[in-house]
């Protein structure tokens, strides 16, 4: 009787768990001039206008955990909501092995995680959590996209908005 009660109030934990992982595109960056011959250039204007928006919008999320790659483009775009919830930026490398981030953010079992990507990565992350081909590489005009993905237990539920 007491492993069935064991094994009952296991299920009904695991089932419980929820959260959602939140992920972007860097918001717009500035266009490389003469004097900037790096790769790693600021937001733009609209970028930082995107950011605050993004702030916003995740404001009443609870976002516990924060991830970015370190450049200045992503860093950026994840550093008003970083300050608002006072939650810090934790940076990864794209170039890290996907599969590894990906279960560390899957290990995350309570609060809410925004990840601040690349065109070229976001859907890497979504298709890796979501364990299916649902996106390619985003063309390289599209900053508006907010992609949300929701666990609930074990099933992961996929969504996009604009914003």
């Amino acid at each position: 009787m007491r492993l069935l009660l064991l094994i009952c109030c296991s299920v009904f934990i695991i089932s419980c768990s929820k959260n959602t992982i939140y992920i972007v595109r860097h918001a717009e960056k500035a266009a490389a001039t003469g004097n900037m011959m790096s790769s790693d250039v600021p937001l733009s204007e609209a970028g930082q206008q995107r950011a605050t928006t993004l702030k916003n919008i995740l404001a009443a999320k609870h976002i516990n955990y924060i991830f970015s790659t370190p450049t200045i483009r992503t860093t950026s775009t994840a550093k008003l909501l970083s300050e608002l919830m006072n939650v810090p930026v934790q940076l990864y490398s794209p170039k890290d092995t996907v599969d590894r981030f990906i279960a560390r953010v899957k290990s995350i079992r309570k609060g809410n995680v925004l990840i601040v990507g690349h065109s070229n990565t976001v859907d890497d992350l979504i298709n890796k959590i979501m364990n299916q081909n649902l996106l390619t590489d985003l063309p390289d005009g599209e900053y508006d996209n907010l992609f949300i993905i929701q666990r609930k237990g074990k099933k992961y539920l996929f969504s996009r908005e604009k914003y």
